[in-house]
């Protein structure tokens, strides 16, 4: 009996410490958890007091203590009556940029990711790493080739301008293609040719329809990317009437170095910014789950 309990009791103390163990690993994950949490809730919580506040008011409170005196009301009311209403133009603009240049480049993607993970031909490897390789180019170095390209073309200063180099996406064509390889059976496309169906149906009615939830992921990724685009429309747009809204926004910050009442006009500006882009998370959420379960399934 003295032997069991000898043997037992370091056994029950190494079981009593691992709980404590675990629990000392786990504060750095949790500290560095909590510190990335509020970077990025500190500007948004600014950004959200800041824009209650009126012109006189902003500068003159403290940062972080909202004002009850409809100050939001009536920096909303200034903003849209600024030269005639123009920020929503700006709106109205990101909206068009972001939709379309989104629904192409996700069918751009699907089209190119789909061929590149069920068909065999030759160099393929080869096209997707290069394809791979645009990932890892920032946008500053293809801003400049971008706007001489379409410059030879007369395409500056034109929404097409914006548009066009949106809509080939290498991270989206990647995702598609691990998508259409996993989500589409390649039994199922041998069916489809033994009843007949060309290429072209196979892929639309086949391929895009099991490869919807991953689309919408596709879609996302590519709206918030134009929505937030900012060096490629500074530099191939000129009109004030075809800005999106972070263009719009930075000329109207220029203008505020002079003018220190449209900061105010700035920082509402940059909440209404941002709604557009949570109401679409939160509408596409069901898609998301959709996709788990589906997954979860097979």
């Amino acid at each position: 009996m003295t032997t069991v309990t000898g043997t037992s009791a370091p056994a029950l103390r190494r079981e009593a410490a691992t709980p404590v163990t675990r629990g000392r690993a786990a504060v750095l994950p949790t500290t560095a958890l909590v510190l990335g949490a509020l970077y990025c809730l500190v500007p948004t919580l600014w950004i959200l007091v800041a824009a209650t506040k009126s012109r006189t008011r902003l500068f003159s409170t403290d940062t972080y203590v909202p004002s009850l005196d409809l100050g939001l009301v009536h920096n909303v009311r200034d903003l849209s009556g600024y030269q005639g209403g123009i920020f929503w133009r700006w709106m109205l603009n990101s909206f068009f940029y972001a939709t379309v240049g989104g629904v192409l480049a996700s069918l751009v993607s699907a089209a190119t990711g789909y061929a590149l993970a069920k068909y065999a031909f030759r160099g393929r490897t080869l096209l997707f790493n290069t394809i791979l390789a645009g990932v890892l180019l920032p946008q500053i170095v293809l801003a400049v080739p971008q706007y001489l390209l379409l410059s030879k073309a007369g395409l500056t200063d034109s929404r097409f301008g914006v548009l066009l180099p949106q809509l080939f996406n290498p991270y989206g064509i990647y995702l598609c293609r691990i998508y259409a390889r996993a989500a589409v059976p390649d039994s199922l496309l041998e069916a489809g040719r033994i009843d007949g169906a060309g290429e072209a149906r196979l892929f639309v009615s086949v391929g895009l329809r099991l490869m919807g939830p991953g689309l919408v992921t596709v879609f996302l990724l590519q709206f918030i990317a134009i929505w937030n685009n900012f060096l490629l429309p500074y530099v191939m747009l000129t009109s004030d009437d075809k800005f999106p809204l972070t263009v719009g926004l930075y000329s109207l910050l220029r203008h505020g170095a002079a003018e220190a009442s449209l900061y105010s006009l700035v920082i509402t500006g940059t909440l209404l910014s941002v709604l557009p882009v949570i109401a679409l998370f939160l509408s596409l959420q069901r898609f998301w789950r959709i996709d788990l379960v589906t997954g979860a399934l097979k």
